[in-house]
């Protein structure tokens, strides 16, 4: 199963879950049970299907009108190794990468280790969508986000500078603060 992941579905063009044309890979399995969530079938386990990680990548190549990939859920998190080694085999000049999860920033950082591969999936992560969804918080004003408290986090920035970097969608620019 080293070269597989478990999915619920892809989406193969999207303009919701990020910027641009967006390749959506929707992982199977979480952990979270957000009241509310949008996608419900992708929290069982036991549900989904296992794919070929180099036929995800094969799909992603045919298509010249991607500007990204977004990694969904489920939470790619409980597959983090593996869909660090999709997003691997990516032309990073070519596409970014957002991945969401319903895990705060903080808790991958200070959690992640070589078995759970957290820090992988951070590591190969341009925009970090995280925390759990909130139907109390619920907006349409945040974009590519569902609720208030989910923060869109710039990874790359915030690794570097030892600080969360909140990115704007809106104005394509990152606010780092402690």
């Amino acid at each position: 199963m080293e070269d597989m992941l478990k999915i619920s579905g892809v989406v193969k063009e999207s303009i919701v879950d990020g910027p641009g044309i967006r390749y959506v890979v929707f992982t199977q399995g979480c952990p979270h049970n957000c009241k509310g969530c949008h996608n419900p079938q992708t929290h069982d386990f036991e549900g989904g299907r296992y794919v070929k990680i180099s036929d995800i990548v094969d799909d992603i190549k045919k298509n010249p009108l991607l500007k990204g990939i977004t990694i969904s859920g489920g939470e790619p998190f409980m597959q983090a190794n593996q869909v660090a080694k999709l997003i691997s085999k990516l032309d990073k000049d070519r596409y970014d990468i957002i991945t969401y999860t319903g895990f705060e920033y903080e808790y991958l950082l200070n959690n992640g280790n070589d078995v759970n591969g957290y820090l992988n999936l951070l590591n190969s992560t341009d925009i970090l969508i995280d925390g759990k969804f909130d139907i109390d918080k619920r907006s349409i004003s945040v974009p590519f986000r569902g609720s208030t408290n989910q923060r869109a986090i710039d990874v790359k920035s915030s690794l570097s500078k030892n600080e969360v970097c909140l990115y704007d969608f809106e104005k394509r620019r990152s606010l780092c603060y402690v």
